[in-house]
């Protein structure tokens, strides 16, 4: 327990049980009031890109400047925090108007196949999703300053703030609201969790005759340029397929989201306490130029994740459709609805290996400062996705995650290869 490492594990572990319980209690919510409708769907495609465009802000600022804080000190460090803070409010207050003003064309892209009848509620959903971009990205900027200090209690329980919020909000609003009161509810979460990890990251820090950041603005763009790439690259692996089950009838699109919940639930539970708590121990052993250690490191943890990975992959497949009975069948959410979803999970389920695994070896890369590999790995995902998808899928709907599970698993065959056979050039560099 005196080892960072295991307490700051523990503590985002912690925060990620609670977040994804509160989910499950969320999915469940909008099952029994939506079902597998075409006013899910509406729901589906415009709260599942936007929480994935926020997902890729948040972890490509955290991924980013984690290890340039670490590397700062004192009153350098505060001054890099406050000049990322001024800058990344200006800019994710611009992604959030753009998203509002292009709505109705995004959604063309991402729901081609929506009944037109709820295309203007899909528009009016992702308009007040928008708003929650700003408040995230401006919050990871904090996260960022709190994980540099390995103070992650603040910054493990957002998305259990974004669940106990839109719960509420669907609780208090549907009757005055409907399909809304989720959106609202949202970005009430994400405005909530600023204000948290805001107080907690400024409380005690001296600002007083602080140095000026010398730092250029064009070093700290770059610096999460390639994060993006890399986190846009495996989210537009789901979004392909959550998209293009807009074509394969009423419901595809809403199952493929309640599927999602039984991938991301243990996603989560792996990738976030492992990635999140080994980033600024990796920063710290590439900052001393113990690389060996570093990816001896990598290498043990990529094992346990493997392990814990096909495992709980198994356990899901054979006890999918008694899962989503007992959690979702009740209510608009009919036995019909339960096949359904059973059917779509048995091929998007296996997901989860690849994409854990990619996800834990990618960001100790990031965290080496060995960018290029993940982005190119993260890019071979969706070109499978897309080939396999429009050979199949148009034949077999429910087998419309195949294509994201052989994509994710192969993406990170590839990344490993990589990473070993570029190791003993790495050491020399080192």
């Amino acid at each position: 327990m005196d080892s960072p490492l295991l307490r700051g594990g523990l503590t985002i572990v912690a925060g990620v049980l609670t977040g994804n319980v509160l989910g499950v209690g969320r999915v469940a919510l909008i099952a029994y009031l939506l079902g597998t409708h075409s006013r899910a769907d509406s729901l589906a495609v415009a709260m599942g890109p936007l929480d994935t465009l926020n997902s890729v802000l948040i972890n490509s600022i955290i991924f980013a400047f984690v290890p340039m804080l670490t590397d700062a000190q004192g009153a350098e460090r505060t001054a890099l925090f406050l000049k990322l803070t001024r800058g990344f409010v200006w800019a994710f207050s611009l992604v959030s108007l753009s998203v509002m003003l292009a709505a109705p064309w995004l959604m063309r892209a991402l729901a081609p196949g929506l009944d037109p009848q709820y295309f203007d509620t899909s528009v009016n959903l992702l308009r007040i999703l928008a708003l929650s971009t700003l408040f995230a990205g401006v919050a990871a900027v904090h996260c960022a300053m709190l994980y540099t200090h390995r103070r992650f209690g603040p910054a493990a329980f957002y998305q259990a703030a974004l669940n106990v919020f839109m719960i509420a909000g669907a609780l208090c609003l549907w009757k005055v609201a409907g399909v809304y009161a989720f959106a609202i509810g949202y970005t009430a979460g994400a405005s909530a969790q600023l204000a948290i990890v805001y107080f907690a990251a400024r409380s005690g820090l001296d600002t007083r005759d602080l140095p000026p950041c010398q730092v250029r603005w064009r070093e700290i763009l770059m610096k999460p340029a390639f994060f993006v790439v890399y986190a846009a690259g495996l989210g537009l692996n789901i979004t392909f397929t959550r998209a293009y089950a807009t074509h394969a009838g009423p419901g595809m699109a809403a199952a493929l989201d309640y599927c999602m919940r039984g991938v991301a639930v243990p996603l989560a539970l792996l990738v976030q306490p492992i990635s999140n708590s080994l980033l600024p121990e990796i920063a710290r052993l590439r900052s001393l130029f113990r690389l060996r250690e570093a990816l001896n490191l990598i290498d043990k943890t990529i094992a346990l994740a493997a392990l814990v990975a096909v495992c709980g992959c198994a356990f899901a497949l054979v006890f999918r459709q008694q899962a989503i009975a007992l959690l979702f069948q009740r209510g608009s959410f009919t036995a019909e609805s339960t096949r359904l979803v059973a059917s779509a999970f048995l091929a998007l389920g296996p997901s989860l290996i690849g994409w854990s695994l990619i996800e834990v070896l990618a960001r100790s890369l990031f965290a080496l400062d060995r960018p290029w590999p993940p982005v190119i790995a993260a890019l071979i995902p969706v070109l499978i996705n897309v080939a396999i998808t429009m050979q199949v899928a148009p034949f077999h709907p429910e087998y419309l995650g195949l294509g994201a599970s052989v994509g994710l698993i192969s993406g990170f065959a590839v990344l490993f290869a990589v990473t070993h056979a570029s190791r003993r050039r790495w050491l020399a560099q080192g």
